[in-house]
């Protein structure tokens, strides 16, 4: 089959409402923006009922357990049902916790964190920052509350400021009218994991682009920056040609290049490291996202010298950024 055709369904402006502006702010928003930092810590020697006390005081359902300054578990209220069944309030925290702590980093977009509650079936997730160190909580409620913060304050500002970038192409006479952005991105640079896609998504609507196409823009290049810090050795570049009637994007790296790209493009495979894994990346369902939101996606790579990925947006009438042309 051909790496150019669209796989999946096609993200028509009919259907584009999949594609929400909740949704464009979850991979824009970092958690360390919508988590709460003033958290409750316990010990593992502390007792079960002393911490039964704090979550009725503090009205919590949960807190992190938290040893010489490492997290080393988690104790939820079920933790705590549990320990109320056997009537064993007097034993600690470290017989009841959960140990194996699925946590997320504080520069990773809401959008990681909302992936691990959806696929993990937790209700909060302990944050740590770039050493590892916790640095705070972060819960389907603080998710909720960030988003509609956010999304208040977008509005406002929205309002006050009008650009009229969109006059860019109309004033412009040219056969052909093309602006190009280009960035540079940086392997293993998670704390700037997401940033070119939103000076991409911004410099679109500052141009006059409709929102939905400025959100499947901004998750296609969001995925395929991830791509990038993932993946390859030296970094690599995202570039990004806004013309009148298409949208054409490029990630490109040079190595370690993919050995079966039919393989590649199915959903859930990846050849991410545990590392990585364990920071919450690489879960194989970039490309498939990707292919959610273009029209065309192009997979080229060979080993060791490097990949090529080529996406496009083919813009209605309704949606072009206007050209005028010589007469």
């Amino acid at each position: 089959m051909n790496q150019s055709d669209k796989k999946g369904i096609a993200i028509t402006d009919e259907i584009a409402d999949n594609i929400s502006k909740v949704e464009e702010l979850a991979y824009e928003l970092k958690i360390n923006q919508v988590m709460t930092s003033n958290i409750l810590i316990i010990e593992p020697e502390t007792s079960m009922e002393t911490v039964s006390e704090l979550f009725r005081a503090k009205r919590i359902s949960g807190a992190p357990v938290v040893k010489d300054g490492k997290l080393v578990g988690v104790l939820s209220i079920e933790d705590l049902i549990r320990c109320l069944r056997e009537y064993d309030l007097k034993s600690p925290v470290s017989k009841y916790m959960s140990q194996n702590v699925i946590s997320v980093n504080e520069f990773d977009p809401v959008i990681e964190a909302l992936k691990t509650f959806v696929h993990s079936n937790i209700g909060r997730l302990p944050v740590l920052d770039i050493e590892n160190k916790l640095v705070g909580i972060i819960t389907k409620g603080d998710v909720t509350r960030g988003l509609l913060k956010k999304l208040t304050n977008e509005y406002q500002q929205e309002e006050i400021r009008v650009y009229r970038a969109s006059h860019l192409f109309e004033d412009i006479i040219s056969t052909r009218t093309s602006l190009v952005l280009r960035y540079n991105i940086k392997p293993r640079d998670f704390v700037h994991g997401g940033a070119a896609s939103s000076y991409i998504k911004r410099a679109l609507m500052r141009l006059g682009a409709s929102p939905q196409i400025a959100r499947r823009c901004g998750i296609a290049i969001y995925e395929a920056e991830i791509n990038l810090i993932i993946h390859s050795k030296n970094g690599g570049i995202i570039r990004v040609e806004i013309e009148p009637h298409q949208i054409t994007m490029e990630a490109i790296d040079d190595g370690p290049g993919i050995k079966d790209i039919e393989l590649a493009m199915k959903p859930g495979f990846s050849t991410a490291s545990e590392q990585v894994r364990e920071m919450g990346f690489g879960a194989g369902m970039g490309l498939v996202n990707i292919s959610r939101c273009v029209d065309q996606i192009k997979l080229e790579s060979t080993l060791e010298k490097g990949t090529r990925l080529k996406m496009k947006l083919f813009l209605k009438d309704q949606d072009s950024f206007g050209e005028i042309s010589p007469q």
